[in-house]
This record gives structure tokens, sequence and C-alpha cells, in this order.
């Protein structure tokens, strides 16, 4: 039996006593929606002009006082909240107000949906309100609403701020908290921006498998599946890398995918199993023009977010305008460890890492080592948008060997807030190289490297038809978002973060 607080078990008591009015609490209707509230509260002059004599809103009620025959409520829909103003001698007489005594004063509240129909006044204090003339409840809120009270300093208190509790309830805190709805508003505002970008520059935007029988494209364990007519096991995609670098081969000459990923690994303020990157391909490009393009694209998005150049994220002040600093890996490791690693064994890499104070196990592959001791050495100091140029080439499994160095590889990472935002190559396109770096990745998955990439006979066939000189580069869109809307947890740019069951709370797969 389900169990329901005081409060639930009162409203269900006015669900049932409006149904004995004769009214419908979750009505289909069509309302004619003629304004928004921002709209209203940014062009609103005149209490007498024709065009405010007739205003229809539809929204959440948040806040209501009773005051004999007069009431005021405040309407909040998707752009703001607005004052109500409701005299039960001025409504229209219609199936709804003719109950409407009864009906709003007794048996509505917070957080019913409501539609409102009247016209735009000030109050004696100059309030910008509406003044109603037509009401109708059009769905009853069967839980009462976490509101939150502000004190005189405006302050909040006893409100909806539980980090777990908002991001398991996001309906609730995108409710109660309209600050976190402008979060998400940014972010589809930054998307939309990359992909006018890429658009206006020839790029093509397509789709790439999601289930894949062979994963890759990165360093990653991926979640594992079953399709039962095929009776194969298949993959959740880490990346999709490799499907865009085949229509590299097949002729398109630019494409680009934001794509939802998936890794089965470790979860933290940034990171969550399934993230979104786009990555983007261009043949007859390197990694270097692949830095200018990326300069330009995220000053132009802070531009066209911000008007500015320079974001404040934290205790921070980012500036992303052009250029940004660049460092080689192992002049980056130099510059802030005062180390060169180039010469040492795989045995010394690992004392060198337990010296440092990084906390890694004797079966550590040699990049894993590099990438470990690259994180805890230098990442703590790049605040600043930076380019990290030239891995070694054992990090780097998809990359071409550096024309200079072949021990290295023409590959960058942009670094920016202490983390990696983006991943780019000249993408390796010799099928016997690519071959031999899969053969090497082999070894290190038989030494216990989770995240070893497996080899993709498709794709080396792919790459023995050809494929042109490529730039490609993947860029994590949640990270992205964190910085570009100041929020220190992937958490709180993703609407549905993955979450452990609620305690006490244990679902089968169909619900039951």
């Amino acid at each position: 039996m389900i169990e329901r607080s005081e409060q639930e078990r009162i409203r269900r008591d006015a669900l049932e006593a409006i149904r004995q009015l004769g009214v419908d609490p979750f009505p289909s209707i069509n309302l004619p929606i003629s304004h928004t509230v921002a709209n209203i509260l940014s062009t609103y002059q005149d209490a007498e002009a024709e065009t405010w004599k007739e205003v229809v809103l539809g929204g959440r009620m948040m806040s209501r006082r009773i005051m004999g025959k007069a009431s005021f409520a405040e309407l909040q829909d998707g752009t703001g909240r607005i004052q109500l103003y409701l005299n039960r001698d001025e409504l229209d007489t219609d199936a709804a107000s003719f109950t409407y005594a009864e009906l709003f004063k007794k048996h509505c509240d917070i957080g019913d949906i409501i539609g409102v129909k009247g016209y735009v006044f000030r109050t004696q204090v100059g309030e910008i309100s509406l003044r109603v003339q037509q009401f109708s409840l059009l769905s009853k809120s069967l839980r009462p609403l976490p509101i939150v009270k502000r004190d005189e300093q405006g302050q909040e208190f006893d409100g909806f701020h539980d980090p777990e509790q908002r991001h398991r309830m996001r309906y609730v805190d995108l409710v109660v908290n309209p600050e976190v709805r402008e979060v998400f508003r940014k972010r589809a505002r930054l998307i939309q921006l990359m992909r006018d970008f890429f658009n206006e520059r020839g790029f093509l935007e397509v789709e790439t498998p999601i289930l894949q029988p062979i994963y890759g494209g990165a360093a990653a364990r991926p979640f594992t599946t079953h399709h039962n007519t095929l009776d194969m096991k298949l993959y959740l995609r880490i990346a999709n890398e490799l499907y865009l670098k085949r229509l590299i081969v097949g002729g398109f000459d630019g494409v680009y995918e934001f794509a939802r990923d998936f890794r089965n690994e470790g979860m933290s303020r940034y990171h969550n199993p399934e993230f979104t990157q786009v990555e983007l391909y261009a043949a007859y490009r390197d990694y270097r023009w692949m830095m200018d393009m990326t300069e330009e694209l995220i000053e132009y998005v802070a531009m066209g977010l911000h008007g500015t150049t320079e974001v404040v994220v934290g205790d921070q002040k980012i500036n992303f305008a052009r250029p940004w600093a660049r460092y080689t890996w192992h002049g980056a490791i130099e510059a802030f460890a005062g180390l060169d690693l180039r010469s040492l064994s795989d045995q010394a890499l690992l004392a060198e890492a337990r010296t440092l104070g990084v906390d890694v196990p004797e079966s550590a592959t040699r990049p894993a080592l590099l990438d470990e001791i690259f994180g805890h050495c230098v990442e703590p100091h790049l605040i600043q948008p930076t380019f990290i140029t030239d891995y070694p080439v054992e990090m780097s499994p998809l990359a071409k060997r550096h024309a200079d160095n072949p021990e290295l590889t023409e590959r960058f990472e942009l670094i920016c807030n202490r983390k990696e935002l983006a991943n780019a190559f000249s993408e390796l396109n010799d099928p016997d190289d690519q071959r031999a770096r899969f053969e090497a990745q082999i070894e290190l998955g038989k030494r216990g490297d989770a995240e070893a990439m497996m080899p993709d006979e498709d794709f080396l066939r792919a790459l023995e038809y050809g494929m042109p000189p490529t730039a490609g580069i993947g860029i994590g869109i949640d990270r992205l978002s964190m910085i570009m809307t100041n929020q220190n947890s992937i958490q709180e740019v993703l609407l549905f973060p993955h979450m452990r069951p609620e305690h006490g709370r244990t679902e089968s797969v169909d619900g039951r």
C-alpha cells in the first residue's frame, strides 16, 4: 500500500471535492496562450492599451493569498512570474468561474497548473499584474512543492537545494529553482552556436551507430548488450571516431556529430557514464590547423553566450581570446614538474610516479603511467585555455606520427580549468602503422589494461582503400558547458545525471 503524507492526503481530498463540483481536474484543452510573462513584464507600458485587453497565460501557481472576495496569486510560466489579482465579482460566469469561490479558495493549491484570461494593470505600489476575468484549473498538483523562501536580504532558505534531491527530482528542481533552467538554456544555445559555426564552414552533420559490434576511438571500458535477432554481443559506443573517419574515406571532406557516448568507468564531478561530445573531421587538414580552428570556435561560443571572451568560473576569470598558450607534452612536464621522462624505463617510470605521490598499481602500463603523471603534475596548473601538443606515440594509438620525431604524435589536448576539454589529432591514415598500434593495444590488454582498444578489421580495411590527410577533434560538451555556465559539477549541466537507486527502493527492469 502506498504511504502518503498528510499534505498529500489533503490534496487528494481536494481532488475528489473538485470532481464532486463537476470540474475535471485534468481537462483536455487547447489554451490559446497570447503572451509569456517575460513578454508582458518587458513590454507593458499602458494599462489601457487595446493590445492588453485580452491576455491569456498558462502556468503554475506559486503562491496565493485569500483576502475576502479578493485574492492574489503568483503565476509562473517558462519565462518568469507575474502577480494575479482575482475578484469574485469580476469573473465571467462560465463553468469554471461559476464555482470560483469554492474551487479556488477551498480546493486549489500552490503547484496547481492554471489558465487565466484578463488584462494587465499596475497595482497601487506599481507592480505589473494581471486582473483575472477567467480562471480554469488545468492540472491538479497532488504533491506539495518545496517552495523556496527568501529573507529580507533576499537570501534563500528552507528551499530545495540538496544536490542529491535536486538531481534525482530534476522536475521539481526546475520548478522551484528557475535559475537552473537558465543553465540548460545556455547549454542548448552553446550547442546551437557550435552547430552554426560548423555549418557556415561547410561541414556536414551526420549520425553514426550507437550500438557497435566493436567499440573503438578511445581508451575506455564499454557497456555491453545483446542483440537477440542477430544473436551477437554489441557495445554502446565509447566514441564515434572510427565511423566518422570511414565517412572521410568515402569522400566527405568535412563531417561532425553531436554524440551521446557511454563509458563504463568511475563517476565524479567531472565524469558521468553517459556524456555528450562533438567530433569533427576535416580532410586535407592537420592538427595545427585544428588548433587554430578550435581557438576560433570557442572564442565564438564565449562571445555568443556572454558577449565577451572573459568567463567567470568560480573564483577564476578565464579568457578565451586568441591566441592561447601552447606547450609540448614533454615541455609541460619539464616546465611544471622539472622532469624529463623521455629515457626512463617502465620500472623507472613507475618508481618516479610513486615518488611524486601518484597512486598507481604495480601492473600499470606505460601509457597509463605517463597519463597519471601528467594529470598529477601539469593539469592543476592549467586554468587558462592551453594546448598540450606532441604526445608520446604510446599514448596515442590513433594519431599520426610527428613529421619531425616518430616517437611523438601530431596530437593536442585542450586543457582549461584544470581539465581536458578537447582531444585532437592529425589522424593516422597508414593502415599498416594502424594495425601495429592495434596489436600493441592487444598486448596492453593482456597485461591488464581494461581500457586498451580492440582491433577493428573493418576500419583497417577502410584505411586500405585510402584516407586523405585528416584532422579530427572531440570536444566534451558537458565540461565546456560547466565552464560556460559557471558550474562546479557535471551533474549540474546534465538534466538527468546517473545516480544510485534511492535508499529502500529496488525496482526490476520493467519497473515492478
